[in-house]
């Protein structure tokens, strides 16, 4: 994803990025969670896919050291940031609360 486009997503309103790679064993047990966010969330929230091999100045740009890496933005902000394997409750409570906001 070219970086023009990536900050344009930003500044949608809220945004949840998941920094992950197909080689990464805790991203791909966390990817069937953040698909199913995704199912549920996707008209209120922009959420984004990014592969690490394929998008390395992103990764860089977002200081993002280790992956999995979930990162929730709201206005083009950063509001909250997941590294490790996460469950679905504590990245949708955070949804939640940002989008009541």
């Amino acid at each position: 994803m070219k970086m023009e486009k990536f900050q344009e997503e930003l500044k949608k309103g809220i945004t949840l990025i998941d920094f992950h790679a197909p080689w990464c064993a805790p991203c791909r047990a966390q990817e069937p969670m953040i698909k199913k966010i995704m199912a549920a969330y996707h008209t209120r929230v922009s959420i984004l896919d990014i592969n690490i091999d394929e998008n390395h100045p992103l990764a860089t740009e977002y200081r993002v050291q280790s992956i999995p890496t979930v990162i929730l933005f709201k206005s083009g902000q950063e509001v909250r940031r997941w590294v490790g394997l996460q469950t679905e409750a504590t990245i949708t409570e955070s949804l939640d609360q940002a989008l009541s906001k």
